[in-house]
C-alpha cells in the first residue's frame, strides 16, 4: 500500500507526513504567545478566592466527582461551563451550568466543540 511522500514547507524545508516543520510549530507558538499578552488574568476574568473556593467544594460532591464527558471515567478536575458564560457573572456563578470534566475533555475537546457551536461575536 502507497504511503504519502514528504511536503515541503512555505520555509523550503521537507517535512515527514503527518510532521509539523519547525517554523509552523514557532510561528503557532508566537501566535499564542500574542494572544495570551491581551488576554486578562484569570481574577480579571472573575475567577478569583471566590470561585476557587465554589469550584472546589463542586468538585467534592459525590455526585460531581467523576467526568461528565460521555464514556470518559476519570477524575473531574475542572469545572466547566455547559453553556459558555461569556463574561456574564449570573451564568459563571449558577451551578446548574456547571460540570465536572477531566482535564484532558476541558482543555481539548470541549474547547473546541465550544469554537465550532459558539461562534465569538
Amino acid at each position: 500500500m502507497p504511503s504519502r511522500g514528504p511536503r515541503i514547507c512555505g520555509c523550503g524545508s521537507r517535512v515527514a507526513p503527518g510532521a509539523r516543520c519547525p517554523c509552523e510549530v514557532r510561528r503557532d507558538a508566537e501566535r499564542k504567545a500574542r494572544h495570551d499578552r491581551k488576554r486578562p488574568n484569570s481574577s480579571q476574568r472573575g475567577y478569583g478566592g471566590t470561585w476557587e473556593r465554589m469550584a472546589k467544594a463542586f468538585l467534592q460532591r459525590r455526585e460531581n466527582r467523576r467526568c461528565k464527558w460521555p464514556g470518559c471515567d476519570q477524575r473531574a478536575r475542572h469545572v466547566d461551563h455547559i453553556i459558555p458564560h461569556k463574561g456574564d457573572p449570573a451564568l459563571r456563578d449558577d451551578p446548574s451550568n456547571w460540570q465536572g470534566l477531566c482535564a484532558h475533555h476541558h482543555n481539548s475537546a470541549k474547547q473546541r466543540l465550544e469554537r465550532r457551536t459558539y461562534k465569538r461575536t
